[in-house]
C-alpha cells in the first residue's frame, strides 16, 4: 500500500534481533504505538506500526483490541467468525452495524512521534461470503456495494478500507517526518 512512495520501506525481517512487541495496550493507538517506539529504538530508523480491528455496535464495540484472539488462544479466524456470528445470532439486521478501524503510528529516533485512523463502516452478515482477505472479511459487508470485504479485489479493498484510509493521513504527515 505504500509502493508508489519513492522509499525503501523494510519489515522487522531486515533487522536482526527485532523484539516482539506485546499488544497489551488500552487503545489500539497505544499498541500501535508501542510498537512503533519499540521497532524505533531497536533499528534507529523512522518505523511505522499499525494496530486494528473490528468493532460491533451490538456488542458494547468488541471484539475491538481482542479481534484477533476474540475466541481465544491460539489465534484462529475461523472461530472468531463463528463466535461473532453466535454472539450476534439473535441480534437484527438493522442493528448489525460495526466498523473496522486501523490506528498507524509513525515514530522517528527524535522524539517525533504521530497517530492517523481509518475507521470503515459495514455490517455483519449471517453467513460466510467470500474467499479474499482475511479476519473477519466473509462477514464484513459494505453497505455502498453490497460485497464483503472477503468478495473484493484486494486492491480496490486496500483503497477503501479502514487500512487504505488510515495510509491515505499517513502519507499526508509522512513528508515532515522523512525532511
Amino acid at each position: 500500500m505504500l509502493q508508489d512512495l519513492d522509499l525503501d520501506i523494510l519489515s522487522c525481517d531486515a533487522f536482526a534481533g527485532c523484539p516482539d512487541v506485546v499488544e497489551d495496550g488500552a487503545t489500539f493507538a497505544d499498541n500501535a504505538l508501542k510498537k512503533a517506539r519499540a521497532i524505533a529504538r531497536h533499528t534507529g530508523h523512522i518505523t511505522i506500526a499499525d494496530d486494528s480491528g473490528l468493532e460491533v455496535d451490538a456488542l458494547g464495540g468488541l471484539p475491538g483490541l481482542y479481534s484477533a484472539r476474540f475466541a481465544g488462544e491460539p489465534a484462529d479466524d475461523r472461530r472468531n467468525n463463528e463466535k461473532l456470528l453466535h454472539e450476534l445470532s439473535r441480534v437484527p439486521d438493522e442493528k448489525r452495524g460495526a466498523q473496522f478501524k486501523c490506528v498507524i503510528a509513525i515514530v522517528d529516533g527524535r522524539g517525533r512521534e504521530k497517530v492517523v485512523e481509518g475507521i470503515y463502516r459495514g455490517v455483519i452478515i449471517r453467513e460466510f461470503k467470500g474467499v479474499q482477505g482475511f479476519g473477519y472479511d466473509p462477514l464484513f459487508m459494505d453497505t455502498q456495494s453490497g460485497l464483503t470485504f472477503a468478495e473484493m479485489d484486494a486492491g480496490f479493498k486496500n483503497i477503501i478500507s479502514h487500512r487504505g484510509l488510515a495510509i491515505q493521513e499517513l502519507k499526508k504527515i509522512l513528508p515532515e517526518f522523512i525532511a
